[in-house]
């Protein structure tokens, strides 16, 4: 049974009622007393500026990129691996590459600060590996074609190793993907950058809560 009291203030009639636990009426005025969805959403809404999804797509296209061509490379060079194959560069890079998409498009979807943080912790994994992956494929652009190393001065090379146009493509593969590396490191600076300031907006938030 509500407890009802009725007090009279300066002309105005003031009706207090309390309300039982047990009154269903009570559950559906805590239901209404919660914070709206909307403020979950301001949390990560500075990280959404970054376009997280079409930053992620990049991400994911690049990585399949870098993984079907370690697989094509590595089986047309099991005799004799240029430094990129045998670094794994490809595989390893590509597959780092399609986990932090994946986030970043998750991200996209959920109001989550947890996953803002995932997304910059591999985003941060990103930043180096295309750094490391820029180093090796900039040290085989410097290095001769494998297999075509000599270690003695009279040593001589393979016939095949005259045709400059295997050197050509070889260069022209790596610059490619220095420029994929390139545009990686891009993309994961601005996710991170974004990503942080999300995370500091949260921070201050619970802190001013």
């Amino acid at each position: 049974m509500a407890a009802t009291t009725v007090a009279d203030s300066g002309g105005v009639r003031i009706i207090t009622e309390v309300i039982p636990a047990t009154d269903p009426r009570a559950a559906q005025l805590a239901s209404s007393s919660r914070p709206p969805a909307a403020t979950v959403s301001f949390q990560v809404r500075g990280f959404r500026k970054a376009q997280p999804k079409a930053l992620g797509t990049i991400h994911i296209f690049t990585g399949i990129i870098h993984i079907c061509f370690g697989i094509i490379l590595t089986v047309s060079e099991h005799g004799s691996p240029s430094l990129p194959v045998a670094s794994g560069v490809l595989f390893w890079l590509g597959l780092l590459l399609v986990v932090s998409g994946s986030l970043l498009v998750e991200s996209e979807k959920r109001d989550n600060i947890l996953l803002v943080k995932t997304c910059c912790v591999v985003n941060v994994g990103v930043i180096l590996s295309t750094l490391v992956a820029t180093l090796v494929h900039t040290t085989a652009i410097t290095r001769d074609v494998p297999g075509c190393e000599t270690t003695t001065l009279y040593q001589l090379k393979p016939e095949w190793c005259s045709n400059a146009e295997n050197k050509m493509l070889s260069n022209g593969l790596d610059s490619i993907f220095v420029i994929f590396c390139l545009l990686e490191f891009c993309v994961a600076v601005a996710a991170l950058a974004f990503g942080y300031d999300a995370i500091k907006q949260h921070n201050y938030t619970r802190m001013a809560l």
